[in-house]
């Protein structure tokens, strides 16, 4: 049988042929395992209850193969992964484990198509795509990629306001590697260790074709003043104007964090435009509880995009939201958060991390909760549990979707006139991860 090493030296061997260098050239090759299933209990009121059995499992299984070769001052990336779903939710045509799991089925809006489907079947998908794959070239005091590659702006720990490309969901539970996407990026390090970067992401609209309506441009000024770090950005996003700033400051053993960002929209059916402005801020700590170490944070965030009161269904909801919750820049609905949380180290190999994420507006919270387990350096386990704390028709309860019309034979418990959820589900999941 072929070794876990056996296998990584015989890939090395076939990359370095594929990219055109002799074995004995310098290639890094790092190979990631990642088992990821998912149970959710779906309440009475949800949508997918009324379509299909509770509780519903899902799984994903993915392969991730990462290399970089280095040519004097060139480099070249690239990630390929293998990933195979099954489960309830691909038999429904949803995303599965979304909440937690923020896998990428497809590139429709990326410059260049780099997903390949390998099979589809009832209940199972299977396809391959290259996550990354740029070139760098770093010339002295200057950085320039080209290519596939993920950008992380902004300081948040649960919300990322200022992160405009491919964010994180406040849940997701693999924050190991960040989507890519197909961009242009320039760096210059400054003589005073501040530095500017000029970015252009590259997509696609709903008719395939690349415009400058759908792409986005930034510049970001990276700098110190005394003790505090900041950012500076300026950015024209989907068409739209973007400011943003991002200040860093340590507070006694704390460290002080907030993000601010406006954007000038001008909605279809608005001749006037407007400026929304969204934000965080947040502080974390690390200390010693007894012969333990353990971590705190709390943020805030206002959402410049949200509502105070949601609507009888999402179809209601304000064009800028849908827009952006479409996009994936946004994952909640209304105006204020305030999410606490924190971890401790009940022994050098297991730790347990819990979240609440409450809305300021409905009194609605959602839990998470998960051990974290680490053998070696190698492999990690993660057990967990989110649990959303709220009623019928609340954020984090079920966000409605439609009200079942008069006239209607009941199921599941929603006679005429009740209203059908969305999101809602209790949810366990373990995720299992190898390195090679």
């Amino acid at each position: 049988m072929m070794t876990p090493r056996c296998l990584r030296d015989a890939l090395i061997f076939v990359s370095s042929l594929l990219l055109g260098a002799p074995p004995a050239q310098a290639l890094e090759a790092d190979f990631r395992l990642k088992w990821f299933s998912t149970a959710s209990a779906l309440p009475p009121h949800d949508v997918q209850r009324q379509l299909d059995e509770t509780p519903s499992y899902d799984q994903t299984l993915d392969l991730r193969m990462m290399f970089k070769q280095r040519l004097g001052p060139v480099q070249l990336l690239l990630d390929h992964s293998t990933v195979l779903l099954s489960g309830d939710a691909v038999a429904l045509g949803r995303d599965p484990n979304s909440a937690v799991d923020q896998t990428v089925t497809n590139d429709e809006r990326r410059w260049v198509d780099l997903t390949w489907e390998i099979e589809d079947g009832n209940r199972h998908q299977s396809f391959h795509r290259l996550d990354r794959l740029a070139l760098q070239w770093q010339p002295g005091d200057w950085s320039f990629t080209v290519g596939r590659q993920a950008v992380s702006w902004g300081s948040g720990i649960v919300f990322q306001p200022l992160d405009l490309f491919s964010p994180f969901s406040p849940t997701v539970v693999d924050r190991d590697y960040k989507a890519g996407d197909d961009l242009i990026l320039a760096d210059r390090l400054l003589a005073n260790g501040h530095d500017l970067q000029l970015l252009h992401v590259i997509r696609r609209d709903n008719d395939d074709d690349v415009t400058g309506e759908v792409s986005s441009t930034a510049l970001k000024w990276h700098g110190y003043a005394g003790a505090a770090e900041f950012e500076l950005v300026a950015a024209e996003h989907y068409d739209e104007r973007v400011l943003g700033a991002s200040l860093r400051l340590g507070v006694g053993q704390a460290l002080l964090r907030t993000d601010v960002v406006a954007t000038r929209y001008q909605g279809q059916w608005n001749d006037d435009d407007e400026w929304r402005v969204s934000g965080i801020i947040n502080a974390d700590v690390s200390f010693m509880l007894g012969s333990r170490n353990a971590y705190v944070f709390a943020e805030y965030f206002h959402n410049g995009w949200g509502v105070d009161r949601l609507p009888d269904n999402l179809f209601m909801l304000p064009e800028a939201l849908q827009l952006r919750l479409a996009r994936g820049e946004l994952f909640n609905l209304m105006e204020n958060y305030l999410a606490v949380g924190g971890n401790l180290e009940w022994h050098p190999l297991v730790t347990q991390t819990v979240t609440l994420i409450s809305n300021l507006h409905d009194s609605s919270s959602l839990m998470q909760m998960q051990l974290n387990y680490e053998p070696g350096d190698h492999q990690r386990l993660q057990f967990g549990w989110l649990e959303p704390l709220g009623g019928r028709g609340d954020e984090f309860g079920g966000v409605p979707v439609f009200t079942v019309p008069a006239g209607t034979n009941p199921t599941n418990n929603n006679a005429p006139g009740a209203v059908v959820t969305t999101g809602g589900a209790s949810r366990v999941y373990l995720r299992w991860v190898y390195f090679i």
